[in-house]
């Protein structure tokens, strides 16, 4: 299988910012993150990053998103 190339390769590590670290809406978006969900992430939730073990599969993303409306959307 072909893998697009990606500013993110497997293996990168990739954090936030030491000075973004207390913003709130960094708090809030990561507050409900379900790290399990994804296992081709690694989270470190210490140091607030993260490690892409691999490009997930499609039928790895456990969100329902519909690439057709997509496609649709960005056809118009």
């Amino acid at each position: 299988m072909d893998i697009p190339s990606y500013s993110v390769k497997a293996g990168q590590v990739i954090g936030v910012r030491e000075k973004s670290k207390s913003l709130e809406v960094i708090s809030n978006a990561l507050e409900g993150f379900n790290r399990s969900k994804y296992p081709w992430l690694e989270w470190d939730k210490s140091s607030l990053s993260g490690k892409l073990l691999h490009w997930p599969e499609r039928s790895d993303i456990p969100e329902n998103i519909k690439e057709q409306l997509i496609v649709e959307l960005y056809s118009k």
